[in-house]
């Protein structure tokens, strides 16, 4: 009897297929695929036929799957436990501007790569993916994508840009109640996304959308405390809806919006503040 687990999702701002499987068996015979694969190991091994190679997958291990690449699966010891990303060529070309020299198709070199760094990195964009948050998962594949096609070793090194990460991030300040897209900010900036990602990453130390949620969240903070109800504050500081905005508050406070209310005003009422 098949017990596995299976989860997918389909993102359509990224045109991106998210799969994540718990407690798989099943092998794979032969076959190829018309998109990117991108795929990482979390709990099993398993053998990869691809290339005219065996390759072994382990906890860690990313498979990187090129169009039309032949390969075939088998499990080699307990279940496989595996979260990948199918990427169409359409939406991988988009995403290659600015991160190949010519801006044309990747090509993975090899089918198989471990990289404790860059596994984590493609857990942050598959964690995104799943749970459809398209704009902080397109930021969290260009940095694995980047990170992947042009090692530290190899690359030439990156330019400052402080200037333009500066007018990312004025922008973002001035505009946090309005929807913000990482295109907008490369028309804003001159930057492809992947040079702003880095360049801003660098300067600020986290990046655009984890920035525009800071900034949200600290001026929704202050409608709270005034007595702004949190559906108001949400919507004025530039959340989707409520549901987004307790989700956001709480992961950056600690505490749901209306509690976080709560207790400030309990503070005010009984602090002994002055007349």
């Amino acid at each position: 009897m098949d017990t596995s687990e299976k989860t997918a999702v389909f993102d359509r701002v990224l045109q991106t297929e998210g799969y994540c499987f718990r407690g798989l068996a099943q092998p794979f015979p032969t076959h190829f695929h018309g998109h990117y694969v991108l795929g990482l190991v979390e709990g099993g091994i398993r053998e990869l036929a691809c290339r005219g190679q065996t390759w072994t997958l382990r906890p860690g291990s990313l498979m990187l799957l090129n169009p039309g690449e032949s390969h075939a699966c088998t499990q080699q010891e307990g279940t496989l436990d595996y979260r990948s990303a199918n990427v169409s060529i359409e939406a991988m070309l988009t995403l290659a501007a600015g991160l190949t020299a010519d801006g044309k198709l990747p090509v993975f070199s090899s089918p198989v790569v471990e990289d404790f760094p860059l596994a984590q990195q493609f857990h942050a964009f598959h964690r995104r993916l799943m749970a459809g948050d398209s704009a902080a998962a397109e930021e969290a594949l260009l940095l694995f994508l980047s990170g992947l096609l042009e090692p530290a070793a190899s690359a030439p090194a990156p330019e400052p840009c402080r200037a333009e990460a500066a007018a990312a991030r004025i922008f973002i300040q001035e505009h946090f109640a309005q929807r913000i897209s990482l295109d907008q900010l490369c028309r804003h900036t001159g930057l492809s996304k992947s040079t702003l990602l880095r360049a801003f990453t660098r300067e600020v130390g986290i990046t655009p959308y984890r920035y525009l949620e800071t900034v949200r969240v600290n001026e929704a903070k202050v409608l709270l405390e005034r007595g702004v109800p949190p559906l108001e504050a949400a919507l004025k500081t530039g959340f989707s809806d409520q549901s987004h905005f307790t989700n956001c508050f709480t992961r950056h406070i600690g505490l749901p919006p209306g509690m976080y209310q709560n207790i400030r005003n309990e503070r005010g009422e009984t602090d002994g503040l002055p007349d």
